[in-house]
């Protein structure tokens, strides 16, 4: 007979993994592939000045180029997901994403470096909307907290281990990693073409109004505006957090480097353990708490100056990192009507990706005017967010309870 102690990890596994459709698994599986293979964008700077001799104006030029095109890429993602269909939209995103990688690893002049970063900024980012709409199709509304979170721990995952082996084939050659990156996209949409049914709801391609439907939800729209803050707050990870750091605080590049690696082994090893809790909260106070533990985080690095400092941040605000993963999908699929999922989690993505383009231009000048300016500003915004969530509690739970 097997010990009580022996039954303990097996049936805390299944609490965390069991329940959920085999397609959900696939979804997983292909998303796991492909951040695996994610090693073009964390070093597109790095690719576009050393292999194609790029000047910093110039390449800013190029990555505002990817920008742009990421704007259009979430509300055009969400309506194809809604008018033909999810699968065919990841399977085709995720198929394109292939090509315009390998378009931009063989492109050696301005223009075409140009076109080819515009092009992967519209497809790059094609699939979110439809995988949060499969989710919320294939998966009941109890369990999708935890659905969501597992895909937040996958991508992070996913996203750790290829980080580590793109700089590691970035010595070898940059076209290597723009090869893996298509492999894995395609790998992706493959196993969900096979292995994930079309979940969109029958008689509803043609649903009328469009995104104007969408805009017309007080609720969805004063949500997105708070994932909007949520969104600005975090993006100064990949923008002004390693600048303050480097030149302001005078921390080397590997101290910042083993001080964020912290943010990726706390959600790997910690997410999994509080999501299926965590899912079982309120939705809209537990974002709330999530925010304000974020913005408290990043406020604190105000007073950051040596690398056990920034971890003792990093460890705060990827505390509500961890305590909102989840949450916000969740929370979309409930404002949603079925056969609008698409287009709504289109509007949720528009609110990062606007994010990454205003982080770096409201980011910039408050470092200039000095490091306490920035992260109280920041921080701020965190408590902003989390009080708007908390506003919006209400009129949330009301659509819950009518759903």
């Amino acid at each position: 007979m097997k010990s009580a102690t022996a039954e303990k990890p097996v049936s805390f596994l299944r609490a965390q993994v069991g329940g959920l459709p085999r397609p959900f698994w696939a979804l997983w599986g292909g998303t796991l592939v492909n951040r695996l293979g994610t090693m073009v964008m964390p070093f597109t700077g790095v690719y576009l000045t050393q292999s194609r001799g790029l000047s910093v104006t110039a390449a800013g030029l190029v990555m505002a180029v990817f920008g742009a095109g990421s704007l259009l890429s979430q509300p055009l993602a969400g309506t194809l997901a809604d008018r033909i269909g999810r699968r065919a939209t990841l399977s085709g995103g995720m198929l394109a994403t292939a090509a315009a990688m390998l378009a931009l690893g063989y492109s050696t002049s301005l223009p075409a470096i140009l076109a080819s970063m515009l092009a992967l900024g519209v497809v790059v980012d094609l699939y979110r909307p439809a995988s949060s709409a499969l989710v919320a199709d294939l998966v009941p509304p109890a369990e999708r907290p935890r659905a969501y979170g597992l895909l937040f721990w996958g991508i992070n995952l996913g996203y750790s281990v290829g980080m580590t082996a793109g700089g590691w084939l970035a010595g070898l050659g940059f076209l290597w990693l723009f090869w893996i990156d298509a492999l894995s996209a395609v790998v992706f949409a493959v196993l969900v073409w096979r292995a994930v049914p079309e979940t969109r709801p029958e008689g509803t391609g043609e649903a009328s109004g469009g995104f104007l439907v969408v805009l017309r939800d007080r609720v969805m729209v004063a949500f997105t505006l708070v994932v909007l803050g949520n969104a600005l707050v975090y993006s100064q990870t990949m923008t002004m957090l390693p600048v303050a750091m480097t030149k302001v605080a005078g921390l080397t590049a590997a101290q910042y480097g083993l001080a964020m690696a912290l943010n990726g082994v706390l959600i790997v090893v910690v997410q999994p353990l509080v999501s299926g809790w965590l899912g079982r909260r309120d939705p809209a106070r537990t974002f709330a708490l999530g925010l304000a533990v974020m913005g408290a985080g990043f406020a604190l690095t105000a007073f950051a100056g040596s690398t056990p400092a920034l971890a003792a941040t990093i460890a705060v605000w990827t505390a509500g990192e961890i305590v909102t993963a989840g949450i916000a999908g969740t929370i979309v699929a409930g404002l949603a009507p079925a056969h609008l999922r698409g287009r709504y989690a289109g509007l949720f993505g528009l609110a990062w990706s606007a994010a990454a383009v205003l982080a770096p231009l409201l980011g910039g000048p408050l470092l200039e005017l000095g490091a306490r300016a920035l992260w109280f500003t920041i921080g701020g915004i965190g408590l902003v967010s989390a009080l708007g969530m908390l506003a919006l509690g209400p009129a949330i739970r009301r659509r819950r309870q009518a759903g």
